[in-house]
């Protein structure tokens, strides 16, 4: 599956031209390496980083989405490895111990 239709149907992009630009942008890594083009391929077992308005994500690919579906079937999909909550306001406050 190519990068950007990834990162669409994973729903870190609104629209698969939007997809196309955050690659094209050059900001991105595949396993470390710099992409620069959106038709790279991704597997499964691939870890992407990938720029986003609230900093820089982290994540494996466990699942190839066969289409854009609702936001709990895309998490499924992928593990983020950034440590970070996917959902800040869940985040357990540390005052609360």
């Amino acid at each position: 599956m190519r990068v950007d239709k990834l990162l669409w149907f994973l729903r870190f992009a609104k629209t698969r031209p939007v997809a196309h630009g955050l690659v094209e942008q050059g900001h991105m890594r595949l396993n470390g390496r710099r992409i620069e083009r959106a038709h790279h391929k991704i597997a499964v077992g691939d870890v992407l980083t990938v720029p986003i308005a609230d900093g820089v994500r982290v994540i494996e690919v466990l699942s190839l989405p066969l289409r854009r579906g609702p936001a709990s079937e895309a998490q499924s999909c992928y593990r983020l490895l950034d440590g970070r909550p996917v959902d800040p306001i869940a985040a357990p406050d540390s005052h609360d111990a």
